[in-house]
């Protein structure tokens, strides 16, 4: 009986074309997953791949076995794992991709305690503004919002990702205060611009009463960074739409206020995301249940919501 490491070699190779793109997300060595595949194409008395110095291909009977054991091979990991998971303590690398605003305001006063609930894990964070391929790019989880929710990959969410009007409250001083998002046509507008298809971003604002109006303006400023907007704003250099999350402390300290504060533009949902649920390792699971745990605890949901300020 071919052993569980041969098979779980060939199945991340053949998923992802590479011995050493299967080898970083099983954590061994390229040479290791390449001699578990040849001891088990051996042992099967079949080649299961085309070789070349470029690319790796199945064969007729990869393919074959491919499709043959997937299935299977998942649920017996899923067995394996639930009988071991509640035994062994989380440890490990574990490697989470998240926004920078989110990361730094609000995981990164989270880590002391996690590192003191979970000692043995060793957290590898990326702070990006970029959806990444959580499966292809060995990630053990990621937060942020508008992943493409590929095979095996779920969604938790956390909080809404509603986004508001900010302005410091000198500038607004100086000016008179937007009464509709029509208003804004005549500010400075703090602009950001998309990494998915390099356009000005632009947003629909509503209100409690369901109305919907389509953000006219041109940017006087335009930033690739939530973190170089927000400072923009507090300089007093226009107005700026960001994420409620990346504002909060700063409208809880009165250093930005709101403009137009009954609108919002609703952005979707910050989630946590990562791999299907019933394979998840130990380390990843105590990350996944210490988040959701902690945005319940302190209201994060709650607090990033842009309620009207007449609710």
């Amino acid at each position: 009986m071919e052993t569980l490491s041969n098979l779980e070699c060939f199945i991340r190779t053949a998923d992802a074309g590479s011995f050493s793109e299967a080898a970083r997300q099983l954590g061994l060595t390229p040479a290791a997953v390449s001699r578990n595949v040849a001891m088990l194409e051996k042992n099967l008395g079949a080649r299961l791949f085309h070789r070349s110095t470029r690319r790796l291909a199945l064969t007729e009977a990869g393919e074959e076995l491919r499709q043959g054991i997937a299935g299977s091979l998942e649920e017996l990991q899923s067995a394996l794992a639930a009988v071991s998971t509640e035994r062994l303590e989380p440890s490990g690398v574990l490697r989470v991709s998240m926004s920078p605003s989110i990361g730094m305001g609000w995981l990164m006063p989270m880590l002391p305690e996690f590192l003191a609930r979970f000692p043995r894990i060793r957290p590898e964070w990326h702070f990006e503004n970029r959806q990444v391929d959580l499966v292809g790019e060995g990630y053990d989880a990621a937060i942020g919002g508008g992943f493409e929710l590929r095979q095996g990959v779920v969604a938790r969410r956390l909080a809404p990702a509603h986004v508001i009007a900010v302005a410091s409250p000198g500038y607004l001083q100086a000016r008179a205060q937007p009464a509709h998002p029509s208003d804004l046509r005549t500010v400075d507008w703090i602009a950001s611009r998309s990494l998915q298809n390099g356009r000005i971003r632009t947003w629909v604002l509503r209100n409690g009463a369901g109305e919907e109006v389509a953000m006219e303006a041109s940017p006087s400023l335009v930033l690739s960074d939530p973190a170089a907007m927000r400072e923009a704003a507090l300089l007093g250099l226009g107005i700026a739409m960001l994420a409620v999350p990346d504002v909060l402390p700063q409208l809880e300290q009165g250093t930005l206020v709101r403009v137009l504060p009954d609108w919002h533009a609703d952005a979707g949902a910050i989630s946590l995301y990562y791999a299907s649920r019933a394979l998840l390792p130990a380390k990843t699971r105590a990350f996944v249940d210490f988040v959701t745990q902690a945005f319940e605890r302190d209201r994060l949901a709650e607090r990033f919501a842009a309620v009207p300020s007449h609710a």
